[in-house]
């Protein structure tokens, strides 16, 4: 069995960064990275309610959020188009957020997310 870390812990391994690291980056990332739901009320397009009621189904069906929104009738397809490419505008990947809070440099993590990659596609042949 091949149990694979995550980028954090692979950077903590090589002892790039410390586990404090991984929260803060982690902590920037979701105050970076928000929800659609999030997204349309900030707009006015969704109340409290509203997410509530849209979660609720999708915890039953798996559905995506913009998909039951729209079937509810509580937004368009244009609004859910407008908020996914807000919300792909704004993301902030692991690395970045890294970066970002000056704990490694651009070309560090580059250089690590090659490695990464690489050894966590390996076949277990090969490990």
């Amino acid at each position: 069995m091949i149990i694979r870390d995550r980028f954090g812990q692979f950077l903590i391994r090589k002892g790039l960064i410390k586990s404090d690291a991984v929260i803060s980056a982690r902590m920037l990332q979701r105050k970076n990275n928000r929800m659609i739901g999030t997204l349309a009320k900030d707009k006015g397009w969704l109340s409290d309610t509203d997410i509530l009621r849209i979660l609720i189904i999708q915890e039953d069906t798996c559905e995506k959020f913009g998909e039951i929104a729209v079937r509810e009738r509580h937004l368009t397809q244009e609004q859910v188009d407008e908020l996914l490419q807000e919300q792909k505008d704004s993301y902030m990947f692991f690395g970045d957020a890294l970066i970002k809070l000056g704990v490694i440099s651009e070309e560090e993590i580059i250089k690590q997310l090659k490695e990464f990659n690489r050894l966590n596609i390996q076949s277990p042949a090969d490990i």
